[in-house]
């Protein structure tokens, strides 16, 4: 029977939901205008970087896995006020989509909400996945 402290699946896992996470930002962030859309794409950003960050260290503490994710996306988003990223933005224009071109305070608003949904979606799974091991793990030894 696998370990069920192993890894492999957590990092499968977190690898593939970053996939769906990157698609669907960047759906959102084309396809559905409106300031509700941006800030919705702004929060989908910093769970996408929780599921990296998650990905690179599988055991770490979730809860210091979304605050390493806010911090990241806060620096980014405070680094805007330099006019770098804008200045990056004109003559490299895919660099927006990571660094973004302007500040905004609802930004640092929806990367503390997408932080917090990843941290706990993730407890959430991880219970669960637990939960259904130990019951597998049960099973097992009562044949």
């Amino acid at each position: 029977m696998a370990n069920p402290h192993s890894s492999k699946p957590r990092r499968l896992t977190l690898f593939l939901a970053a996939a769906g996470v990157a698609v669907l930002g960047l759906a959102v962030h084309y396809l559905a205008p409106g300031a509700a859309a941006s800030l919705l794409a702004d929060a989908l950003y910093t769970v996408l970087v929780y599921l990296l960050f998650a990905f690179v260290a599988p055991a770490a503490q979730r809860q210091r896995v979304a605050l390493a994710a806010f911090a990241f996306s806060a620096v980014i988003e405070i680094s805007q006020l330099s006019g770098i990223p804008a200045q990056l933005g004109q003559a490299f224009p895919p660099s927006r989509l990571l660094l973004g071109t302007t500040f905004s305070t609802l930004d640092l608003v929806a990367y503390v909400v997408g932080a917090a949904a990843a941290c706990a979606a993730d407890t959430a799974l991880s219970r669960r996945a637990a939960s259904r091991c130990g019951r597998q793990w049960l099973a097992s030894r009562s044949e």
